[in-house]
């Protein structure tokens, strides 16, 4: 069976995704469970955007070894270089370079002929090379570009010393048909094309990316790029926990494998989705809650007497297991340890003290333990930036009543040590709680958007909260998590400020 590549641009083209802000603990939180996903290449970020994701691809770069690492250039030397010397202590590294060949970029955007986007692409390959003994090469908007220019570019980059070429539907415009042929073109019509893998990029915008990737691999392509969730840019790229489970489910059909670990794929849905704070929708293929739901009395017959009436994917093939009430108000911190182990976590001995202290906490009010509740608490802890001084929630109170306007009085500890008490009022309770800690707050803060989840399911389930703002003309995320939904709210606010804070600080 022909190995495909799988290369994951979760860290870079998904953090693009509207309102996803990562920090460096986040992004290595993710490298290291994408490693354990098992992707093949690992698109860190784009070193030369900022201080940030510089620290974040290098940090990445040092600490996961079973998986390549790229960082994201355009074609210019400066972007090159950042890369070289964010990925210098990487285990296998690579560059992945970009430069735009339809004529409507070269005219519109670069201002540039033909010829010397040749000559550009050409040079920084050879500039690349230096560095990378991996260079991938990118034809941005390549499903729009002419297929003889395309064919001439690809030559020329390929004995320039490029190893991979990227043939992106970066606007997802073109359909599977078209896409499929674009790539035969070029394994007819490319004298040098067996010397490199062929790569497909796609882009959800009408609905094809998936679709799109298989009919590359169907015309050539031995690399599919995508994102879990199919999160990223606009509408999305191709969900790679998708396209794996599609080629396992159908290996009758395909003669391809990946190396993609697929017990691994719910655990990292659920990194993903708790990260970026894009919630998975229910009828989401492969990782979706209703995935693997039968409400139709007929299906739910057929699936009682024999699974595969209406079953294609086991639960269990994804890391979906039923029976996940594992731990409880007895249980003690060996077994906690334990747990930890299972969920793949590594955790420093102050911080599994200090996730053991918050599982006891959540027992104190919560009969039954699930995966999804300790998951909840671990990624919070490991992610957690309390070494940069924040503010810290001392308590608050809400007063409601159906006649009156919610009235909120919060108390909180503020970075440089001082408590401050304030209270405002609101349309509703939590207007009411973000009214307060506006007042509190130094930075000049701007709610944008507010998302409330459950964890888990049942009455005693925890609520999550995803809020996106502004932060002094800064664009962050924050999350909390608790029983009560107003103390969630609370924590999602605070969060996000704390986050702007850490950023601050960091770049």
């Amino acid at each position: 069976m022909t190995q495909i590549k799988i290369f994951d641009t979760t860290l870079r083209d998904g953090e693009q995704s509207p309102g996803v802000n990562l920090n460096q603990l986040e992004k290595l939180e993710l490298a290291k469970q994408l490693e354990r996903l098992g992707v093949d290449i690992l698109e860190a970020g784009f070193p030369a955007s900022s201080k940030g994701d510089f620290e974040a691809v290098k940090k990445i770069a040092e600490t996961v070894r079973n998986v390549s690492v790229t960082g994201l250039a355009r074609a210019v030397k400066s972007d090159i270089d950042a890369c070289r010397d964010a990925l210098k202590d990487a285990a296998d590294p690579r560059v992945h370079i970009f430069i735009a060949t339809s004529p409507i970029h070269m005219k519109y955007k670069l201002k540039k002929t033909p010829e010397e986007v040749i000559e550009t692409a050409v040079e920084m390959v050879k500039y690349g090379k230096q560095f990378f003994d991996h260079v991938e090469w990118s034809a941005e908007d390549a499903s729009r570009s002419d297929l003889n220019f395309l064919a001439e570019i690809i030559e020329k980059v390929i004995d320039a010393g490029a190893t991979v070429i990227n043939l992106p539907d970066t606007v997802g415009y073109t359909m599977p048909r078209e896409y499929g042929a674009m790539f035969k073109y070029m394994k007819e019509h490319v004298p040098n094309i067996d010397r490199v893998d062929l790569s497909c990029h796609c882009h959800n915008d009408l609905g094809m990316a998936l679709a799109n990737s298989f009919a590359a691999i169907e015309n050539g392509a031995t690399q599919v790029e995508g994102a879990i969730n199919g999160i990223g840019e606009r509408a999305g790229n191709a969900s790679l926990e998708e396209f794996a489970v599609a080629l396992q489910i159908r290996n009758d059909y395909y003669p391809y494998k990946t190396n993609i670990v697929l017990n691994e794929i719910k655990r990292t849905s659920d990194l993903v989705s708790k990260f970026t704070g894009m919630s998975v929708p229910g009828n989401k293929a492969v990782v979706g809650r209703n995935a693997f739901a039968h409400e139709s009395g007929i299906h739910q017959d057929g699936v009682l007497k024999h699974a595969e009436t209406y079953e294609i994917i086991t639960p269990e093939l994804v890391g979906v297991h039923s029976n996940n009430l594992v731990l409880g108000k007895h249980s003690g911190r060996h077994a906690f340890v334990d747990k930890i182990k299972q969920l793949g976590y590594e955790l420093s001995e102050d911080k599994v003290q200090e996730a053991f202290k918050a599982f006891k906490e959540l027992t104190d009010h919560k009969k039954e333990v699930t995966d999804d509740d300790i998951f909840a608490i671990l990624t919070d802890i490991q992610t957690d930036t309390s070494n940069v001084r924040r503010y810290q929630l001392e308590k608050f109170v809400v007063h409601y009543n159906s006649n009156e306007q919610p009235t909120a009085t919060i108390t909180l500890l503020t970075p440089i040590g001082e408590t401050v008490q304030k209270t405002a009022d609101g349309a509703g309770s939590v207007e009411a709680l973000y009214n307060t800690l506006d007042q509190i707050f130094i930075e000049e803060t701007h709610l944008t958007d507010f998302q409330l989840n459950s964890i888990g399911q049942g009455r005693d389930a925890l609520a999550e909260v995803h809020v996106s703002l502004t932060v002094d003309g800064d664009t962050v995320s924050g999350r909390g998590s608790a029983q009560d939904v107003l103390e969630a709210a609370v924590q999602a606010y605070i969060n996000g400020v704390n986050r702007s804070i850490y950023r601050m600080k960091v770049k």
